[in-house]
């Protein structure tokens, strides 16, 4: 249990861990290359490791060699079935992402994962690769435990998204890979693009296009990858609770060097932006094919907004933090469109609801919609259930730094699943927590 308490102003520069998003690709794109790829700043939290030892099943070798992670992969369609089940514990992208890179293999795998994981939908995966001549078999309700059984002879799939999911385009995309022909996948709007990204890094060819249907990927079959040097920049999620404490925390001044900025991936600052925030982006520049700058933020006085449904797909994993912010701003902010929250670690919908409402805040939510209505003082003093939810979790850590009374986090276990030191790293910029034995 962490205790939480009203802090002064934070300040300093922050170190922000590798993307998760990126670090989990690193790890497949380098395991479908023969030979030795390169990762530098890989994250180094619960879900990654499952990815790693995920692919070290599925034959590939991944160790750390200096600071850095080196992967000697097995080439597009090299994989060899695993001799034990697939153990995801709580990542949804290792799941997701190496059902679509081993389907056109002609293997076997059982995909299983922890109580969440178990209980988070499934059929936006099996659906498309079902199209494509792959068998799943899944528990009632398309849920994990799940078996795969690859195919040699896949059918290049046409695919039209019916939910924006970038791990679902990702699956698709790597199961065409080991395709023969295109493979064509459709999204109405354009989701985090590190996979596109990163196969052109490595070599891969695939067109992507605006069209009046939406966004539209062309991946060429039969491909080879060669092996890289990558360097994985600062998640921006993980960044959103720092950018949010300093924005509510007054006097604060802090820099947070080499985020990803990606633009499916700053949704969450261009909100803040029109809330009124005070951040400066600087030093930008491009690694591995990703953008990536500084940003300095100084605590201001924010206005509630309207977070248009636009935005909603680039800054999917920022709303539990966003309806922090939301307690604190003047007026009231609407977030529509989220039904997508109800199916992550927790339905972070009622997670956030319940914990600021608990809180002293009034929040109006329903299965795809939040509003929380700002006031200048939250009230606090309660125990807050995160639900083993990282996001949750680090987001009242946040809150607790303004409120009048000091709040309680229910678990901070959770945490490592994305941010491995997040605690830490908070302290040091002047964060007020402490560690406290369960009631």
């Amino acid at each position: 249990m962490i205790k939480v308490q009203r802090s002064k102003k934070l300040s300093g520069f922050v170190s922000i861990p590798g993307d998760k998003s990126i670090s989990h690709r690193a790890i497949i794109f380098g395991s479908l290359c023969v030979g030795k790829t390169t990762i530098t700043g890989l994250l180094e939290s619960e879900d990654v490791k499952r990815t790693i030892e995920a692919v070290r099943q599925l034959g590939a070798k991944v160790e750390k060699k200096n600071g850095k992670w080196e992967v000697y992969g097995f080439g597009v369609g090299g994989f060899t079935s695993p001799e034990n089940v697939i153990d995801c514990g709580n990542s949804g992208t290792t799941c997701r992402l190496l059902m679509g890179a081993i389907s056109t293999t002609p293997i076997s795998a059982i995909f299983v994962g922890d109580k969440s994981l178990s209980q988070r939908p499934m059929d936006r995966i099996i659906e498309p690769l079902s199209e494509i001549g792959v068998k799943c078999t899944a528990r009632e309700g398309s849920f994990l435990p799940i078996t795969l059984e690859g195919t040699s002879s896949a059918i290049p799939p046409d695919f039209e998204s019916r939910v924006d999911s970038a791990q679902v385009k990702s699956a698709v995309l790597l199961a065409g890979l080991n395709s023969r022909g295109t493979t064509k996948y459709v999204e109405k709007t354009l989701t985090r693009d590190h996979t596109e990204r990163m196969l052109m890094f490595f070599g891969g060819k695939i067109k992507s296009e605006k069209t009046d249907n939406g966004y539209v990927h062309y991946l060429q079959g039969l491909q080879e990858l060669k092996p890289q040097e990558i360097t994985v920049p600062s998640d921006p999620s993980s960044a959103s609770f720092f950018i949010a404490a300093a924005l509510m925390v007054e006097g604060s001044d802090i820099t947070i060097k080499n985020i990803c900025m990606n633009e499916t991936r700053i949704g969450f600052l261009k909100v803040i932006d029109k809330m009124g925030a005070s951040i400066e982006v600087n030093n930008k520049k491009t690694i591995c094919g990703e953008p990536i700058a500084d940003v300095r933020v100084k605590s201001s006085r924010l206005k509630g907004v309207k977070v248009p449904k636009s935005l909603v797909p680039s800054m999917i994993d920022e709303f539990p933090i966003l309806a922090v912010l939301a307690a604190l701003a003047e007026g009231e902010t609407e977030m529509k469109g989220i039904e997508e929250l109800k199916v992550k670690e927790s339905d972070r919908i009622f997670s956030m609801a319940k914990g600021l409402r608990d809180c002293g805040v009034n929040v109006f939510f329903g299965d795809d919609y939040m509003t929380v209505k700002g006031t200048r003082e939250v009230r606090g003093g309660q125990l807050i259930n995160t639900f083993s939810d990282h996001r949750i979790a680090m987001s009242f850590m946040c809150l607790g730094q303004v409120t009048q009374k000091p709040i309680e986090i229910s678990e901070s276990a959770s945490v490592g699943t994305s941010f491995p030191g997040f605690v830490e790293k908070f302290k040091e910029i002047g964060a007020n927590l402490s560690s406290q034995t369960s009631r």
